[in-house]
């Protein structure tokens, strides 16, 4: 992995510690789509919510006959936990295999199973070490149907647990090209079950180290709120979609903030 940044991504300077406004949602998840399939993105209206939902209507329409994605397998969850072996596991994903999955927007499923009891059957990419999770991906949907039919999907209808305060460090060996950072990860409770957490989380930390904004050795500390609207922090990355009460604006899903 290179670490490196598509040109068109935004600066984590434009996400000022100003409010989360809607127009800066809505540039950010504007800003996601141009540069994940800049393809589509000319054909796109990304100046309104409305037009969001309209272009990935067009993202359905125009998707790859095999996408790839990954299969996230949890036995046993604990956010802390599993936001460690999410940032050890996107780590593995190399130049070829990140651009793929950029494509489908880090596409994963998560599903609820032993890894240990598969471990026979498949080959992960990536297993914790105590048997709680493990991935496999990305890659082409043909290849992980096996695994999606043998399990169920990962649920959970209650809030995610507080862990406030709770810090990870990212494993590896820490020989990149810069020094390791610490960077605070918030996430929106309110309204939001354990298992759209996990997704809108998967998504934000994958895509933050395919940047190169997380890395090896780097230390994240959680800070759960019920919403990250009203917080004055300059963030790096925004997980945006759509809102949980209001399905015609956005939300801020989760933050990672600059370096602290």
């Amino acid at each position: 992995m290179t670490g490196r940044r598509p040109a068109d991504v935004r600066s984590p300077d434009v996400l000022s510690p100003d409010v989360l406004s809607p127009d800066l949602l809505l540039e950010s998840a504007a800003h996601r789509f141009a540069a994940f399939r800049p393809d589509l993105a000319a054909r796109a209206d990304l100046t309104s919510p409305a037009g969001l939902v309209r272009a990935r209507e067009l993202l359905t329409a125009h998707e790859d006959p095999d996408p790839v994605a990954a299969v996230c397998v949890i036995n046993r969850f604990s956010l802390p936990d599993w936001l460690r072996e999410t940032c050890a596991f996107a780590l593995t994903v190399n130049d070829e295999r990140r651009d793929a999955w950029r494509r489908t927007f880090t596409r994963t499923l998560h599903l609820a199973g032993s890894p240990a009891n598969l471990a026979g059957r498949f080959r992960f990419d990536h297993a914790a070490a105590d048997g709680s999770t493990a991935w496999l991906g990305p890659a082409p949907a043909s290849e992980l149907t096996g695994l999606r039919l043998l399990l169920r999907g990962f649920e959970g209808s209650r809030p995610p647990a507080a862990a406030c305060g709770a810090s990870v460090t990212v494993p590896g060996d820490g020989h990149t090209a810069r020094r390791p950072v610490h960077r605070e990860l918030y996430l929106a409770t309110a309204g939001v079950t354990l298992q759209a957490a996990v997704v809108q989380l998967h998504h934000l930390v994958a895509e933050a180290v395919l940047d190169g904004l997380i890395g090896p050795g780097d230390r994240l500390t959680l800070r759960p709120v019920p919403r990250l609207s009203g917080l004055r922090e300059r963030f790096a990355a925004l997980r945006v979609d759509t809102d949980v009460h209001r399905p015609d604006e956005l939300q801020a899903f989760a933050g990672l903030t600059e370096e602290c």
